[in-house]
């Protein structure tokens, strides 16, 4: 049997394999650029712009914190995860810092093995978004302390809006029901910041 050869869609098609196609070619790792494209979107404001923070549980949350944590539970079954966790309840053994109880062990080892996952996850994100801005489907930025700013430090906090094809990843805005007002956006009280 011949097969003519797959072109793909062009990517001014707008649609979700012209992305995945884009993704296959810009990344290293396109499932893993995949999933972290969803999860930006999925907490992205209308413009596309997610960050600096997230609220989490009542409280905010540095956006690539978030992202680490929640792709985190993609790895759970690897087997360096769990020779990692071996690995930590050893040392914290050795410290004399486990827990007798084997439930707040457990808790404990958990901790810190999520502390460690987080601080290399941060490798593998900034280099997936590195690959995304290269390949136009991400635009990043840090935002926080004294000015906005191209590059990170004076503790400014990371903020990534999503361009060209991976904008069709944005759930559009519900439209208004027909005959009702859009609602009145609430008026800052004093001593706030209207956002």
């Amino acid at each position: 049997m011949f097969h003519g050869s797959i072109k793909p869609r062009s990517a001014g098609s707008g649609d979700l394999s012209a992305l995945l196609d884009r993704l296959a070619h810009a990344s290293t790792r396109p499932r893993y650029a995949f999933m972290l494209l969803t999860l930006i979107a999925e907490v992205a404001r209308p413009d596309g712009s997610a960050g600096p923070f997230i609220a989490r549980g009542g409280a905010l949350e540095p956006l690539r914190d978030w992202l680490c944590d929640a792709l985190t539970p993609m790895g759970g079954r690897d087997p360096r995860r769990l020779a990692l966790a071996e690995r930590v309840r050893a040392e914290l053994a050795g410290q004399g810092m486990l827990p007798a109880d084997p439930d707040a062990a457990s808790a404990a080892v958990e901790e810190q093995v999520k502390l460690r996952v987080r601080a290399s996850g941060k490798t593998n994100l900034s280099r997936a978004v590195s690959e995304m801005v290269a390949a136009g489907l991400l635009r990043r930025h840090y935002q926080g302390y004294r000015v906005d700013h191209h590059n990170r430090g004076a503790q400014r906090q990371a903020v990534y809006t999503l361009t060209g094809l991976a904008r069709i990843l944005i759930a559009p805005v519900a439209p208004q029901p027909m005959g009702l007002p859009p609602a009145p956006k609430p008026q800052p009280r004093q001593g706030e910041l209207g956002l």
